[in-house]
């Protein structure tokens, strides 16, 4: 069984039907203005009535964001999941999961074995970890990765998946070091900072068993 795919930072309608086309199972959209895969609210209602018309499942990523942007982020876009990249904690996202109804992920950097230990405050609260690169001075999309044997012999207690540097060169490697359920690619599929490249999105795809 292959690994559930999402590819994270789509803009337009031409990078959201080549993640449908080529068998993607979610897609990301952005919504963190410093970002250059930020897309404002009315363009990712239009991506995700698009998404949701091919199948596809969509994260809108959030950073730090407050009340107010939550809410307006949440009610103008109703993505399937809110994905939490900053340093969100484990009260509020479950105050924010009460209030929309909405499945949460939760972005962690990985840095050692001490962080899958931390990781245990969402036990209970968030729907999916996503084990990324530890944050620089962006959030990811940085195309760096982490030390993929943190993640040898773990046991989950929560579902998960894996980000930070995946390219379609070494996705099935990650996969078969990781035993990853998800593998999720932004800055591994494009030809420039926030650019994706539509054959990039397809041999991801492929290399991933989609």
């Amino acid at each position: 069984m292959p690994p559930l795919v999402k590819i994270c930072g789509l803009k337009t309608s031409e990078e959201v039907e080549a993640a449908i086309r080529h068998g993607a199972t979610h897609i990301g959209l952005n919504h963190y203005e410093p970002s250059p895969r930020y897309v404002d609210l009315d363009t990712a209602a239009e991506l995700r009535k698009q998404a949701a018309a091919g199948g596809v499942k969509v994260a809108l990523l959030l950073v730090n964001a407050g009340p107010q942007l939550t809410g307006a982020a949440w009610s103008a876009v109703r993505p399937d999941i809110l994905q939490f990249h900053g340093n969100e904690t484990p009260e509020w996202i479950n105050a924010v999961k009460t209030n929309t109804k909405t499945e949460a992920w939760k972005a962690v950097g990985l840095k050692d074995a001490g962080t899958l230990t931390r990781s245990l405050q969402y036990e209970g609260v968030v729907d999916r970890l996503l084990f990324d690169a530890p944050a620089q001075a962006m959030p990811g999309g940085t195309g760096t990765r982490f030390d993929w044997s943190l993640l040898v012999g773990h046991r989950h207690s929560i579902d998960w998946g894996i980000a930070g540097g995946l390219t379609p060169v070494n996705v099935a490697e990650a996969i078969a070091a990781t035993n990853a359920p998800l593998v999720d690619v932004s800055s591994g599929v494009e030809s420039a900072p926030g650019v994706k490249d539509m054959d990039k999105i397809a041999a991801f795809l492929k290399a991933a068993g989609r």
